[in-house]
């Protein structure tokens, strides 16, 4: 059989990227230009910015995606790209772009979902793992708890009600004053501090047991800070940041383990930016360990937004027959499952 070769785009947010992948599971080449210390300058991700500099970058991006892979356009066989969820500006620039290597070579076009891409992102360095699984879903924008039924089919069993785990994170990271992005920095400032040093509320929906809430732990925080600051207290941020940390990763450990149990899966994924937070990694290992469960997750790069990702995604998308046509349009709010 013929390798297929996918390249794929990603510009959903502030990192604009290329990959070739070969055969859904094999990354020939992986080329991130990230945006992140142009947006620390405003404490978050300033949306006409980032989709300036993804116009800038996009070329180069893929230019050098195809060189490090050693493959021209004539030897691809689709163009992957995402087309939701995300920030509408920074979406079109990769929308456009790949139409418009699709329509001149020829090639089928292939819209990818965001948040899809990140679950296949645990494909690329564990050829054992097939559908179906149990995932969770942890970044900036989304907290979802699904089983993979199969390739880019999905069963949600749980999401936030509100804020999504990263996006308490930046909220947090923001508050005691370490700056943008919030994830990395609580991660690191919370390895010198003591997770049992203030006890913050776990989110729990009554009637949804899978469901999550991040925004009353946020507040939470909020309120401990108002309260030292009134007081005249000092507070000790890295105490904090591992007490904030270790309630977030103490539910999101929990309602997965449950769902596992309740759905009778036996193989755990995570995936999304957050998925990159070592003490989130270290209570999954521990959690799926006591309870015989095989875990999967992806190296922190593939964690993080990138392209590798969305060709694996588009693999699947390519060989089951979905095509694009050029009508194909951002869609920031796309939920997941939504085609």
């Amino acid at each position: 059989m013929k390798d297929t070769l996918i390249l794929a785009i990603e510009s959903s947010c502030d990192e604009t990227a290329a990959s070739v992948v070969k055969n859904g599971r094999t990354i020939l080449s992986n080329v991130i230009s990230s945006q992140i210390e142009l947006h620390k300058l405003y404490g978050g991700v300033v949306p006409e910015i980032a989709s300036r500099k993804h116009i800038e970058k996009i070329n180069q991006v893929v230019e050098q995606a195809l060189a490090d892979a050693q493959v021209t356009l004539d030897d691809l066989d689709a163009i992957g790209v995402t087309y939701g969820p995300g920030l509408v500006g920074a979406l079109l620039v990769g929308v456009a772009e790949a139409k418009a290597i699709a329509y001149a070579k020829k090639l089928p076009l292939v819209g990818v979902h965001h948040i899809e891409g990140h679950v296949s992102a645990n494909y690329i360095e564990h050829p054992d793992l097939e559908p179906p699984f149990l995932c969770l879903i942890v970044s900036g924008g989304h907290t979802h708890l699904v089983i993979v039924k199969d390739y880019g089919e999905f069963e949600i069993l749980g999401r936030t009600r509100d804020d999504a785990a990263g996006e308490a994170f930046d909220k947090v990271a923001r508050a005691i004053g370490l700056g943008y992005p919030g994830g990395p920095k609580i991660d690191k400032l919370s390895k010198e501090g003591n997770p049992e040093a203030i006890i913050f509320p776990k989110g729990k929906i009554g009637d949804s047991p899978y469901d999550f809430s991040f925004s009353g732990v946020k507040s939470a925080v909020l309120n401990y800070l108002n309260n030292a600051q009134m007081k005249g207290e000092e507070v000790n941020r890295a105490d904090l940041a591992a007490s904030f940390q270790k309630s977030v990763v103490d539910v999101l450990v929990e309602h997965t383990m449950l769902a596992a149990k309740d759905y009778q899966m036996d193989k755990i994924a995570i995936a999304g930016g957050v998925a990159s937070n070592g003490t989130l990694r270290d209570a999954m290992t521990k959690a799926c360990e006591a309870n015989g469960y095989k875990f999967y997750r992806p190296s922190p790069i593939f964690c993080t937004d990138n392209a590798a990702m969305i060709g694996v995604a588009a693999y699947y998308e390519f060989i089951k027959g979905t095509r694009h046509g050029w009508d194909l349009n951002a869609v920031p709010n796309l939920k997941l499952g939504e085609r």
